[in-house]
């Protein structure tokens, strides 16, 4: 109990472990914006990850400097305060590469202390697909140790996704296998076109889901019913995985396929006028109480409780429901 207040009492809660190794990241790599459509992006990218030879470092290092995987853009206007990570590799189906992973990596690491941040979507610019899983050409060329390593990274970065204090949507317009499915667990919500295609299918592959797959699926939907789609590796269509709690909403796909981008956009719509505090406070708390007794529970919810009583957005939401208006939140 000592130690779960210990945490939330601290300035950052729910992300103090993690502060220094962002801060790391953030410092030691350089980005820069583009403009583009009337909205800002953020170029995504990185240096490869260890484990690889140098040559090999050499030469994917060559490649993220020629071609961006992983994006950031930011919504302006009404959608201020929406924020889109977009997944563009094309040519390997956003497979979880070593760059795609690194730029992922930083391009996450740039929303932490961002409280112009509300909402966030991942989506992607591939047709037909969210995320196909693990580059299984580049894991071929690495030994034991090397594979090892690299999942390693790979569940960090899950987690770091998961940690993300404003909440997270999945935009699910595709297929999304092993890792890519892994990748949609760390968000807080999913939306999906129900044509999309799901599952860990690790287990086809000799392995078992390594980037959280084994953990969240369960915690989501059930032991039984993930025991028996890891054991056998089966896809699940989108109106299935709607059935087993494994998505929030499912819409018939659309002709220029962003049917479920679409569905994410209007869900953080319904996310982006609340009280930004009181929203990531909520996540916190939840998430934080999810993983302890009842009462140590209990004892979480009343110290995110706390962090909201001094704001001025509780003062502004009980204002506007004496004056019968709508609030106007600032986040402070």
């Amino acid at each position: 109990m000592t130690t779960i207040l210990c945490r939330l009492t601290g300035p950052r809660c729910l992300l103090w472990r993690y502060g220094a190794l962002i801060k790391r990241e953030t410092h030691s790599r350089t980005s820069h914006v583009i403009p583009q459509g009337g909205a800002r992006l953020l170029a995504g990218g990185g240096r490869p990850l260890t484990g690889y030879s140098r040559a090999q470092s050499r030469r994917q290092h060559t490649e993220a400097a020629a071609a961006v995987e992983v994006d950031l853009k930011r919504l302006e206007g009404k959608d201020d305060g929406i924020v889109e990570v977009l997944m563009c590799r094309h040519k390997a189906r956003n497979a979880l590469g070593n760059v795609f992973v690194s730029q992922m990596r930083k391009v996450v690491s740039t929303l932490y202390n961002d409280s112009a941040v509300r909402v966030v979507i991942f989506r992607s610019l591939v047709p037909g697909v969210f995320c196909a899983g693990a580059d299984l050409k580049e894991r071929a060329l690495m030994n034991n140790s090397e594979s090892d390593l690299f999942v390693h990274g790979l569940r960090s970065l899950m987690t770091q996704i998961a940690l993300l204090p404003t909440p997270t949507i999945a935009a699910m317009d595709g297929v999304a296998l092993g890792g890519g499915l892994e990748l949609a667990l760390a968000c807080d919500l999913r939306a999906a076109a129900n044509s999309a295609q799901m599952g860990l299918i690790e287990t086809t592959r000799g392995l078992l889901p390594g980037a959280g797959g084994s953990q969240r699926l369960p915690r989501m939907i059930g032991v039984t019913l993930a025991k028996e789609l890891i054991f056998t590796g089966r896809r699940v269509g989108g109106q299935t995985a709607l059935e087993m709690g494994l998505i929030n909403r499912v819409v018939e796909q659309n002709q220029t396929g962003d049917a479920a981008y679409r569905e994410a956009l209007s869900l953080a719509r319904e996310i982006l006028p609340q009280a930004p505090i009181a929203v990531r406070m909520a996540k916190e708390a939840m998430n934080r109480g999810l993983e302890v007794d009842i009462g140590s529970a209990m004892a979480i919810e009343r110290m995110c409780y706390a962090r909201v009583i001094p704001t001025r957005d509780r003062q502004e939401g009980m204002a506007a429901f004496i004056e019968k208006r709508a609030p106007r939140y600032t986040g402070e």
